[in-house]
């Protein structure tokens, strides 16, 4: 169980990382990053990815429990699970940013389709790295029971014969 828990943690911190560094490449592009001042444009990024990651843990921290508890609970070990509870969880973040935000459509508006795109890519990546750090493991938890259902009945010992003769329809 103590282990489970800190797989959770660490799964959630890795994603709050790559969440991090997703919206800051909505901003930095990789060529702008590999061209001008490569060193002290990565170095900056790198802060910046690290201050953004802090700030999603921080609002996501809530939903994310839910959501992996959630899973656990369930036993959902699917990537799908994952990526939309991400997306999920980064529109209901653009949301509280754009209802936040003072005035109308002013220019430095979160309000555009850009904006929209960065969020909700920034939440599916981070779905998918919680996924392959801690969510795919959640179906193999409780025991090493696996992905199998816990009360499924045993396999019948007339499972191989044929319906239509008296030996099969016997048992």
């Amino acid at each position: 169980m103590v282990l489970g828990m800190l797989r959770v943690l660490l799964g959630f911190a890795l994603a709050c990382l790559a969440a991090g560094l997703t919206l800051v490449l909505f901003v930095y592009t990789p060529l702008e990053l590999a061209r001008e001042h490569a060193g002290d444009r990565v170095s900056e990024a790198g802060l910046l990815a690290l201050a953004v990651a802090t700030h999603t843990a921080m609002f996501a921290a809530p939903f994310a429990l839910i959501g992996a508890g959630f899973a656990e609970w369930q036993r959902i070990g699917g990537w799908l699970y994952y990526a939309l509870t991400g997306i999920a969880i980064a529109a209901v973040g653009f949301a509280a940013q754009s209802w936040t935000e003072s005035g109308g459509e002013a220019q430095g508006s979160i309000r555009n389709g850009y904006a929209v795109a960065a969020f909700l890519i920034t939440g599916g990546v981070a779905g998918l790295i919680y996924w392959l750090c801690a969510g795919r493991l959640a179906s193999a938890r409780a025991g090493g029971r696996g992905v199998s259902a816990p009360n499924s009945p045993a396999p019948s010992p007339a499972a191989g014969k044929s319906e239509g003769t008296s030996a099969g329809i016997a048992n």
